[in-house]
Formats: structure tokens, C-alpha cells, sequence
């Protein structure tokens, strides 16, 4: 399955290659709608698809509108409620409504918004609903949407935002046990795992396949990724040679979350460090240690959810 992030280069191969692409986009919700605002499915005149925007059952009827929309070069917004015979088949039974808008690559979608959409940086897709005017816009524009992953319908009814943010990142110091099921965990909530440890027989791709390991030191590594506000940093290697410098070039970066293995002791005496280090009491209040929510997690598998939950909620509540 293709990350949502990567749809609209997909969309881009499609169209360069030759295919006539339509992309399918949830624009608004209420209810128990599967999928949220800013899903995308990529569809091409043949009837393949990739991405979703519900729960799976409504696909069939969109491939069929979005082929409609292929052959007659126009837009389309379809609305599914409850009211509707298809209710049932697109999860809504319990009162939802979802929209769709349905553009049309090199006719309602300009070609040249795709390619800005598939540079992977942050952009908004901005659509009238009403008319096929088109448009991007930058970060500053809507800096709560893009801070929040929120896209979604203004308050004039009339105008779509959709946010296109770049992966979110997990730098993971430290490739113990925890880190395996916390790579798979991170991946299936979209983050990038990225894993840190230069004891080579921690860091082998057989423990962590399909995973960025870079065996330098912690904190050159850190430096080199340049962690920006869509990066989390776990450490976990419970080696203060490794976590100790980690910390102090995460706590410099604009991580949005800094999380540290350990008791409430170890924390403690990782304190004491940092402050001989030089670091001051607001830049260690910064840290989540013991990190993640306290679930009553036991085992590797369960500390990784309840890491995996604190840095979630992190990234999506509101300051």
C-alpha cells in the first residue's frame, strides 16, 4: 500500500506516464465517516486505484465517478449520507456523511499544483467547491491546519484546504527490542522510523527490516537529520554515552517530542547530568521520561504502544 504521502507523486507517474488520472479527495466529514478530511484515492481511466477514502465499500461507486469525471473533464462533489441507499455500504449507519471532491489531473487539477503537491513540503491544495478555480498556498496561510494535519472546508462552506505535510519522522536511539515493535508501530501511524546505534550487532537489518539504521553517533546523526516540528526522538539505548549526547541535540532541534527510556530514578540521575552538561531546568522539562503514557505497559510490545500513544498525543492536542 502506497503511504498517503506519496499520492500525489503517484498521481504525477500516472499522468507522465501517459494514463488519464482523476484524484478523489475527502474534503468534509460528520459522523462516523471511516476516513478523515484530506484522504486521497488516485484513480486512472482503466479503473485502478490506489489510497482510499472510506472505509473501503464506496471505492466501487467513486472509481465509476472519477471514471466519469476522466471522460467529460469535469469536477465532481459527491455528497453520501445517511439517508442514502449507499449509507450502509460506506460505513455511515450510524448517522456520518462524507464529501468527495473528484478533480481531474491536467483539467480541474492543473498539472503543475501536482507536481508542487508531490515535492514533499509543506503546501495546502486550496479548491473552490462551488467552481474548478485552483490554487496552493503556504504554511503561513494556514498555520493551524498544518500544524495539526487538519485540512478541511472554511467556515465560508464554499472553500476545501487540503494539507499536504511532509512525513512525519521517528528517530529511534538505541536498536533494542523496544524499538523493533516501536518501528512497526510508528510505520503503521505514518511516521518514518529512522534507527540510531553504532553497536553493529544491535543494528542489523535482519532485526530491522525496510528501516533506515545509521550505526554513527547518536548525536552526529541527530545533527545530520536535522530534526524539524514533524520529528519525534525516543531514546532507548539505556547507555548514558549514547543517550546523554542524543538528548542535548535533540533538546537544541525543533523536535516536538523528546522522549527518554527509564524509572523515575534513572531519569533522576539523567537530570543530574544534563544540568552538569550545562542544560537548564526549562530545557529539561521538555523531556517525557519515563517515557510514554503510563498505561500499566509490561514487555517490549507494550511499551512501544504507550510510547507510540504520548508522542500521538503530543503531535494532536491542542496547546
Amino acid at each position: 500500500m502506497i503511504p498517503d504521502h506519496l499520492l500525489p507523486q503517484t498521481a504525477l507517474d500516472w499522468y507522465q506516464a501517459g494514463r488519464k488520472v482523476a484524484v478523489a479527495m475527502v474534503v468534509e466529514t460528520w459522523g462516523s465517516a471511516p476516513r478523515t478530511a484530506g484522504s486521497w484515492m488516485v484513480i486512472d481511466d482503466s479503473g485502478a486505484m490506489e489510497g482510499s477514502v472510506s472505509g473501503g465499500c464506496v471505492e466501487g461507486a467513486v472509481v465509476a465517478e472519477a471514471q466519469a469525471a476522466i471522460t467529460d473533464g469535469q469536477s465532481r462533489l459527491l455528497d453520501y449520507g445517511v439517508s442514502d441507499d449507499n449509507a450502509f455500504a460506506v460505513g455511515l449507519a450510524c448517522g456520518g456523511r462524507i464529501r468527495i471532491l473528484i478533480d481531474v489531473v491536467g483539467h480541474s487539477m492543473p498539472v503543475s499544483l501536482l507536481m508542487q503537491l508531490a515535492q514533499e513540503h509543506p503546501i495546502a491544495y486550496v479548491a473552490d467547491l462551488h467552481s474548478d478555480a485552483r490554487a496552493t498556498a503556504q504554511p503561513d496561510a494556514f498555520p493551524d491546519r498544518f500544524r495539526f494535519d487538519r485540512s478541511g472546508v472554511e467556515d465560508d462552506d464554499t472553500t476545501y484546504v487540503g494539507i499536504h505535510n511532509p512525513a512525519l519522522r521517528m528517530i529511534i536511539v538505541g536498536a533494542v527490542h523496544i524499538a523493533q515493535t516501536l518501528c512497526i508501530t510508528a510505520r503503521a501511524c505514518g511516521f518514518v522510523p529512522i534507527v540510531i546505534d553504532p553497536r553493529e550487532a544491535f543494528s542489523s537489518s535482519e532485526r530491522f527490516p525496510n528501516t533506515t539504521i545509521l550505526s554513527e553517533w547518536p548525536d552526529e546523526a541527530i545533527t545530520a537529520l536535522a530534526p524539524d516540528p514533524r520529528t519525534a526522538i525516543i531514546t532507548l539505548a539505556h547507555d548514558p554515552k549514547l543517550d546523554d549526547p542524543a538528548i542535548i541535540t535533540a533538546l537544541a532541534s525543533d523536535a516536538f517530542y523528546l522522549g527518554c527510556l527509564g524509572s523515575k530514578r534513572t531519569h533522576a540521575k539523567r537530570v543530574a547530568r544534563l544540568k552538569s552538561a550545562g542544560l537548564s531546568d526549562s530545557d529539561i522539562a521538555h523531556i517525557h521520561a519515563p517515557v510514554g503514557l503510563n498505561i500499566g505497559s509490561q514487555g517490549p510490545a507494550e511499551i512501544a504502544i504507550s510510547i507510540m500513544a504520548e508522542v500521538i498525543q503530543t503531535l494532536r492536542k491542542t496547546p
